[in-house]
């Protein structure tokens, strides 16, 4: 399906029944890596909606940068687009500074929020996660299974990477979409900029924050530091599990994600 924002479209998928729930996947992803099984969980509980950012998959690409603030424009129009005033949101990585200045700047569309493996900006943080520069590295060579496996394994814990059915099953889902090295550049250069650090005290939104603490994208101390700084937000950490920890454990954070959302 295809949102149409302005004269240029959004590709998004739109499954199960229930409360409203926005998905908001994360730097070089496509809304494939959300995965049919977890999405599978969550369907009997939510009406989901997850999308592709500008430039990815089917989705239009916008000429020149763009911030992380115009990403969360894209969210809100998808919202207006599909019918809803307000929903929960689930970002993670990227998605889930995507989900931070929406709740900032649009406070009233965002029910409950999760913010899974992100980052805040800020002195409190530490942005020298190994993951991304590897990645980015193997994506410059040009070498399509070169930078497929950089990605599985900046992406996934030890434990699940050892398993060689997992790396079949990693290529076959991220090669199901179009993701452009330029647009993931640019969407680096609005991550690498981001900064929220000084404005999520004021976030009213009941908010869980989720991550693995194997974590080689989003060091695990950078969640620690949102939890702390967002009122009343639970911090629920997943042991030894990657930056795609829904992969690795998807019961746990699906059911976790019910427990917040509809309690």
């Amino acid at each position: 399906m295809h949102a149409d924002l302005d004269g240029r479209k959004l590709s998004y998928l739109r499954r199960g029944s229930g409360a409203p729930l926005l998905l908001i996947m994360g730097m070089a992803g496509h809304m494939g890596l959300w995965r049919e099984d977890f999405l599978a969980l969550l369907e009997n509980d939510f009406d989901i909606v997850a999308y592709d950012h500008r430039g990815i998959g089917d989705s239009t690409d916008v000429d020149g940068p763009f911030t992380i603030a115009e990403l969360a424009d894209d969210a809100a129009a998808l919202l207006d687009a599909v019918g809803w005033d307000d929903a929960h949101i689930f970002g993670i990585s990227m998605g889930g500074m995507v989900a931070q200045e929406l709740v900032l700047d649009r406070p009233e569309r965002v029910r409950r929020l999760v913010l899974g493996c992100t980052y805040c900006g800020g002195p409190r943080t530490n942005p020298m996660a190994p993951g991304p520069m590897r990645m980015m590295t193997a994506m410059n060579s040009g070498n399509i299974e070169t930078a497929l496996r950089a990605g599985f394994e900046a992406n996934l814990s030890p434990a699940w990477t050892a398993d060689d059915a997992h790396w079949r099953e990693f290529q076959q889902i991220a090669l199901a979409a179009r993701v452009p090295v330029p647009v993931v550049l640019r969407q680096a250069q609005a991550a690498f900029v981001h900064d929220t650090s000084t404005r999520l005290p004021s976030v009213t939104a009941p908010t869980l924050v989720m991550a693995g603490t194997a974590d080689e994208m989003v060091l695990y101390p950078n969640n620690e530091v949102i939890a702390a700084l967002v009122p009343g937000a639970t911090m629920h950490s997943l042991p030894d599990a990657g930056h795609l920890y829904w992969w690795e454990h998807p019961d746990e954070v699906a059911a976790r994600i019910r427990q917040h959302l509809l309690n």
